[in-house]
């Protein structure tokens, strides 16, 4: 039986971990996962409801394992999303300088958005990738780890004892990170008006065209990309999918024929969810685009199939 307890990626001090602090309004008790795949599957076994996951970055895109462990797996449905600035500090040990650090460790994504400042301050060190920021500082608290500092949020270093080094390290200040809560399939989340639809589109082949032939699906109904990124269908090289993010609702007349479009021309859809935008930002609806506009087209083909029509 599911129990009421969420989950998230961890553990405690995570970006993600704050980003689920936003969520005020969850049940139970919050279970740090220690992978996104870990946490994923948390869910699909119903050891926890829901789970907050990260899934784009505005300097790297979008996060890739929790792309792929959407796609493939038992079905998932996105319900919420939240999106929180980013910055990070570099954290030492008590008693090391910055000058002595010869070894570092984060996220991949962290490890990203701060290259230009590791190579002008500390371009002879060896970053290596770990699995979460907080996880990092859990390591570097660990003088046998081999590793003299982390990349972390001010929150996952304190919590270790570590210090500060560096402060503001992020290449871009205004960064921003993309989290989203995942349950097992179920209704949908009201349309509000400012709604995202997520899903996976799958090439019935591969030809020239097959891209544009998806992609046309949604322009020809007026609905606006917010992300498409490829990710290989882990069938065979240069096979890929792609995972899109679109403005509106299922319930959304202009986005229903547009999934339904895709329904008919790709090999597989795979549908993650329609939910309120956390930016509140609500679509430019084109003329002809409107639900008002896609009823009155029906109506108007239906007069033209009476038997009676003059």
């Amino acid at each position: 039986m599911t129990s009421a307890t969420h989950g998230y990626l961890g553990p405690a001090g995570t970006f993600t971990h704050q980003a689920l602090l936003t969520l005020g309004d969850l049940p139970g008790e919050a279970v740090p996962y220690p992978s996104v795949p870990a946490a994923l599957h948390a869910v699909r076994s119903g050891e926890v409801s829901a789970v907050l996951v990260p899934i784009e970055n505005s300097v790297e895109g979008g996060v890739s394992a929790t792309l792929d462990a959407l796609t493939h797996g038992d079905p998932l449905q996105i319900t919420r999303e939240v999106v929180i600035p980013v910055q990070f500090d570099l954290y030492v040990r008590p008693g090391t300088e910055l000058s002595q650090v010869r070894s570092v460790v984060s996220h991949p994504h962290a490890i990203a958005q701060c290259r230009e400042w590791l190579d002008a301050h500390l371009p002879d060190a060896v970053v290596t990738e770990g699995g979460s920021t907080a996880a990092a500082a859990v390591v570097v608290a660990d003088p046998a780890s081999g590793f003299d500092a982390a990349i972390c949020a001010p929150v996952a270093g304190a919590a270790q004892g570590l210090v500060a080094a560096a402060t503001s390290i992020a290449d871009n200040a205004s960064a921003e990170t993309r989290f989203v809560l995942v349950a097992r399939p179920g209704p949908l989340p009201p349309r509000t008006g400012a709604d995202k639809t997520t899903l996976v589109a799958f090439l019935r082949i591969d030809r020239s065209g097959a891209l544009l032939e998806i992609l046309e699906q949604f322009a020809g109904r007026g609905v606006n990309l917010c992300r498409i990124e490829s990710r290989p269908t882990r069938t065979t090289l240069g096979h890929y999918c792609f995972s899109i993010d679109a403005e509106g609702h299922l319930d959304d007349a202009r986005l229903a024929e547009a999934v339904m479009g895709l329904h008919r021309v790709c090999s597989e859809v795979v549908f993650l969810g329609s939910y309120p935008r956390a930016d509140g930002a609500s679509p430019t609806v084109a003329e002809g685009q409107s639900d008002a506009d896609y009823t009155e087209a029906a109506a108007w083909l239906a007069g033209l199939r009476r038997p009676d029509r003059s």
